[in-house]
């Protein structure tokens, strides 16, 4: 397919950046990253996803509106145009791991039209060493061409863009959108497809290291905390989004982090701040002020900003990528109804069913088209757009990895407390930390423990660093009525997408 092609192979990730200013694809910031926009798209394209319906997929992809089908017929069709775009066509390509353990990564070649394109690549998924270049075979070929959009009546496709896997193939098309994330996450949905049956559980999910070698696992959807959370400076990264736990413990996809840049602030979140703002870092739809640096509070482009930088740039790292077994998981929601408490204790069963829907809340301000009221949205495994099998499936391989680990399971609520969104309050950063803390630390091993009257999750009496008052919504709303009304509304949301998700199994 890349016969045609002039195929500029496994540049360094300056070289390529030096090229794409060259090229006029993005500037340098004032600090030394390099800044890029993404035109018309400045996030994925769920609706323009496809898997090719074929032999290895049929019995086993959990098709629908997520993973939609596309026939083999429309994918030659689309596969012939991708080759009559690029032919002729100076590419830059990567070869690549999607994996830090060598028993169970994939090794990919991602061919882009755009530099920046490739020094992304570069930099999100993990890089062999040279050794390790000499004789690679790449098991999936990735192609990205931007500028070229598909036919919907000839292609299958819905629009002019479009994120295409086939499994029989072991291709990844993606085209008519700039937005660098479409490289990721294609990447973490072919893992999501593959592990399930090696008897490793793929996760969306952050992961750091305790100085005794204690491993946490952070689940979230975006804006819930899972990149900011894990970034603590008293434990090693082992990485901020995408984790494999197998049999011999935990293992990260990538090479790099690819963290949300709105309102990023070295005084909130200096770890990240730093990593962005320096040599090697690239930014997604930042605007720069008049003076070249990052405006990471100016919004008027996208909220969902971006910064993707190398794991190296975050101090204490797990440089390997692997650790062993977890023994704690913490999921997190911003509860925009001010219900859910701060922090609860979760039994297996319960962690399998928030695990099934996995919960969070959208207020107004950080979606377009939100009114003033909070509005709940569920994601299934806290990944739903990338995951190919039946969510049952991924809630099995929870429980039994719960099982075999004894690893404890905690529900973290970042969003409102003392009422909803607009009569509460959002709980401060340095309480959610001081939990956070106290869980991994074991300090809330001989504190006492209730349950709540609705959600019968298992709520602390104390913490140390949280005034206790914060600790059961029950008691910290002004009216205990109103508490009840809410929290029944919620959990009747609960019990009504945890039927939907498993009668859809």
């Amino acid at each position: 397919m890349l016969a045609k092609t002039t195929l500029t192979l496994n540049q360094t990730r300056q070289s390529l950046l030096d090229t794409a200013v060259a090229r006029n694809e993005g500037v340098w910031e004032a600090s030394g990253a390099f800044s890029a926009t993404t035109g018309t798209f400045t996030g994925r394209s769920p609706k323009d996803r496809f898997i090719v319906r074929c032999p290895v997929t049929q019995d086993c992809v959990d098709w629908g509106q997520v993973n939609q089908p596309l026939s083999q017929m429309h994918f030659q069709a689309l596969k012939s145009r991708v080759e009559r775009h690029i032919a002729d066509k100076t590419l830059y390509g990567q070869d690549l791991y999607v994996g830090a353990d060598p028993a169970h990564r994939t090794t990919i070649r991602v061919v882009c039209e755009q530099a920046w394109h490739a020094a992304f690549a570069r930099t999100l998924l993990r890089r062999p060493t040279k050794e390790e270049l000499e004789g690679f075979v790449p098991d999936w070929t990735l192609i990205q061409c931007p500028s070229l959009e598909s036919i919907p009546g000839e292609d299958g496709t819905r629009s002019g863009t479009f994120i295409v896997m086939n499994f029989s193939e072991r291709l990844i098309l993606i085209g008519g959108t700039a937005y660098a994330g479409e490289i990721k996450k294609s990447a973490f949905a072919l893992m999501n497809f593959l592990l399930p049956a090696r008897d490793v559980m793929p996760m969306h999910c952050s992961a750091n290291q305790g100085a005794q070698g204690d491993v946490a696992l952070f689940f979230g959807l975006s804006g819930t905390g899972k990149t900011t959370l894990s970034a603590d400076q008293g434990r090693a990264l082992i990485g901020d989004d995408e984790h494999g736990w197998g049999h011999e413990g935990v293992f990260n996809f990538e090479g790099g982090c690819y963290a949300k840049a709105i309102n990023l602030s070295p005084e909130q979140e200096p770890h990240i701040f730093a990593a962005s703002t320096q040599r090697g870092a690239i930014l997604e739809n930042v605007i720069l002020g008049p003076d070249g640096q990052a405006d990471f509070t100016d919004t008027s482009l996208t909220e969902n900003t971006r910064c993707a930088y190398p794991l190296h740039h975050i101090p204490g790292l797990v440089a390997s990528g692997q650790a062993g077994q977890p023994q704690n998981l913490v999921f997190l929601t911003l509860d925009a109804f001010g219900v859910l408490p701060p922090l609860s204790r979760l039994t297996p069963d319960q962690a399998a069913e928030h695990f099934l829907l996995g919960y969070t809340a959208k207020v107004a301000g950080t979606e377009r088209g939100l009114g003033e009221a909070p509005e709940a949205t569920f994601s299934p495994c806290y990944g739903a757009p990338f995951m190919p099998r039946a969510p049952q499936v991924y809630a099995d391989q929870l429980r039994a990895k719960l099982q075999a680990s004894g690893a404890r399971v905690w529900l973290v609520n970042t969003g409102w407390v003392g009422g909803a969104y607009g009569v509460g309050s959002r709980i401060s950063l340095t309480y959610t930390r001081a939990l956070i803390r106290a869980v991994l630390a074991g300090d809330l091993d001989q504190v006492e423990f209730s349950s709540d009257s609705v959600f019968a999750l298992m709520i602390p009496h104390s913490c140390p660093g949280v005034p206790d008052e914060l600790l059961n919504p029950e008691k910290n709303w002004p009216d205990s009525m109103a508490y009840q009304t809410a929290a029944q509304a919620l959990q009747d949301q609960f019990k009504e997408k945890l039927a939907e998700v498993l009668g859809a199994v």
